[in-house]
């Protein structure tokens, strides 16, 4: 399998996690700030060009009724937008509870509001990409 990458779309920052070869283990990678997309698609590309991702998988922030409010049809306009300069297969994850989860676990570290700020993105990423990877491993587990 190929390396996978991981995003956690929000207005100022990204947080970005890649899979290893074997497509098993998400690890966080980096937390990007921006201004304009045009800034955000030079670092992503950055990225993509020393990686080639197979595959970008993208938290989609749906409603708990899981439905797209205002903050999806943001990030899925950002995608859209992106996906024109990088060519990868996209992949739109539900990412309900993974900010929460990540807090809780930089808050169970007993680390700084400024620390946390910079990881949150990234551990977010990390666990969208890790539970899409789960759920690739649970669907040929169960075929």
């Amino acid at each position: 399998m190929a390396i996978l990458l991981g995003l956690d779309l929000g207005e100022k920052r990204v947080g970005v996690a890649r899979s290893d070869e074997s497509g098993t283990i998400a690890e966080a990678q980096a937390t990007l700030t921006y201004k304009t997309k045009e800034d955000l698609l030079k670092q992503l590309r950055r990225i993509w060009e020393e990686l080639r991702p197979e595959k970008i998988v993208v938290g989609l922030p749906e409603t708990l009724r899981g439905e797209r409010g205002f903050a999806a049809k943001k990030v899925l306009g950002l995608v859209d937008w992106l996906k024109t300069g990088l060519p990868a297969e996209w992949v739109l994850w539900d990412e309900r509870f993974t900010t929460a989860e990540a807090e809780r676990v930089l808050l169970e570290a007993d680390l700084s509001r400024r620390k946390r700020r910079g990881l949150r993105d990234q551990l977010a990423a990390q666990r969208i990409l890790q539970n899409y990877l789960d759920s690739i491993r649970d669907a040929t587990q169960d075929a």
